[in-house]
């Protein structure tokens, strides 16, 4: 079978795109290689390997998964099914996190919910700080700690149900929660239905995880260091509602490339 054949016969099962993109991963080759050598034979295994995976995706199986990486901020970061595909909502994070602390200033940032490290590895890498990343799944700190080995990234990482194994106060505290409520329905299309259950859906309103991490962040904050959380595309009224009622000041609300606010936060007041 030829690289044109190949192609052919996956798009009439996945589209076209995702079609060349598995089969460069096959192959290892660049996306040039494919146009300028569409004559090119695959062996027998690698047609094998293509028509499995060909197979996988029209399952609805993640490319991620399948390729075994996620471009983030430039950088393309190992993932499993232990942990959450990296989305460009989150690269909002990141630069909000980013404005909060002037480069060349020694601080102390934390991130909770670690996932693939994506966050706190490209805060690490785009900050000269002290980062500490936290999950409670030691399947998913495992990548994580292998993305920060693979981009010479300095972080901490620290088996803890959000707050529980940490100590001491932060500059900045940074978290992608579960935000999606149990039982919604999006949890059962798409990408979702491989991905950790445990690291989408918290309480009947997807809130839960959000309000313990507001009730307990102002202990482990500096007074006047900030708190910013990414959260879900319909939770910005609630979340400015549970940052004032904890007590966070300077709320700040961020909106993403559409014009939905998707990232929250504020400040731990001043002492005195």
């Amino acid at each position: 079978m030829t690289v044109d054949e190949a192609l052919a016969h996956a798009r009439e099962r996945i589209e076209s795109a995702e079609a060349k993109l598995l089969l460069r991963h096959v192959l290892g080759c660049p996306a040039a290689e494919l146009v300028a050598h569409p004559e090119r034979e695959l062996a027998k295994s690698q047609s094998s390997r293509y028509a499995e995976l060909v197979a996988r995706r029209a399952a609805g199986e993640p490319i991620a998964y399948l390729v075994g990486y996620r471009e983030f901020y430039g950088r393309d970061f190992r993932v499993t099914p232990a942990v959450l595909i990296p989305r460009p909502e989150t690269e909002l994070l990141v630069e909000v996190a980013l404005g909060k602390v002037s480069r060349g200033h020694t601080a102390r940032i934390l991130d909770l919910g670690a996932g693939s490290g994506c966050v706190a590895i490209t805060l690490a890498l785009e900050l000269d700080c002290e980062v500490t990343a936290v999950d409670v799944s030691p399947e998913t700190l495992a990548v994580a700690r292998d993305n920060a080995a693979r981009f010479g990234a300095h972080v901490n990482f620290v088996e803890s149900d959000w707050f529980s194994a940490i100590d001491g106060e932060f500059d900045l505290i940074v978290g992608n929660p579960p935000y999606v409520a149990e039982g919604d329905k999006h949890l059962s299309e798409g990408d979702l239905r491989f991905e950790p259950a445990a690291a989408l859906a918290c309480g009947a309103d997807g809130l839960s995880a959000i309000r313990r991490i507001l009730t307990e962040a102002p202990r482990y904050l500096k007074p006047g260091g900030w708190l910013l959380l990414e959260h879900g595309y319909d939770q910005a009224e609630a979340m400015r509602t549970l940052l004032t009622e904890t007590g966070f000041t300077d709320i700040e609300q961020h909106r993403d490339l559409a014009g939905i606010v998707r990232v929250s936060g504020g400040r731990r007041a001043e002492e005195g």
